[in-house]
């Protein structure tokens, strides 16, 4: 998936119902995720201004998980490991069930 205004849209969609289908409020969700309060409600409405690091925190807080693919170069295991945040196959965002 490339990310475009769209795709940034629906990631914020897709942050935002996790957390309420959690029941948590902002103040939970970046307790248990690590960041700000300020910072997902940011993530929430724009992503496309967030730190990528900080996105990592969030989806992996919230137990969904991350892609990145279409590296040019090859890459080593212990690489792809970092860059796929350890979830192999994984869509863009996705529940862990």
């Amino acid at each position: 998936m490339q990310l475009t205004d769209t795709t940034l849209a629906q990631l914020a969609t897709a942050l935002a119902a996790e957390r309420k289908r959690q029941k948590l409020s902002r103040e939970d969700a970046a307790a248990v995720c690590g960041v700000s309060t300020s910072f997902i409600r940011d993530a929430e409405s724009n992503p496309a201004n967030c730190s990528l690091g900080k996105l990592a925190k969030l989806v992996g807080g919230l137990g969904l998980s991350l892609e990145v693919s279409g590296f040019a170069a090859p890459i080593t295991e212990a690489r792809q490991a970092k860059a796929d945040f350890g979830v192999a196959d994984a869509q863009l965002v996705r529940r862990h069930d």
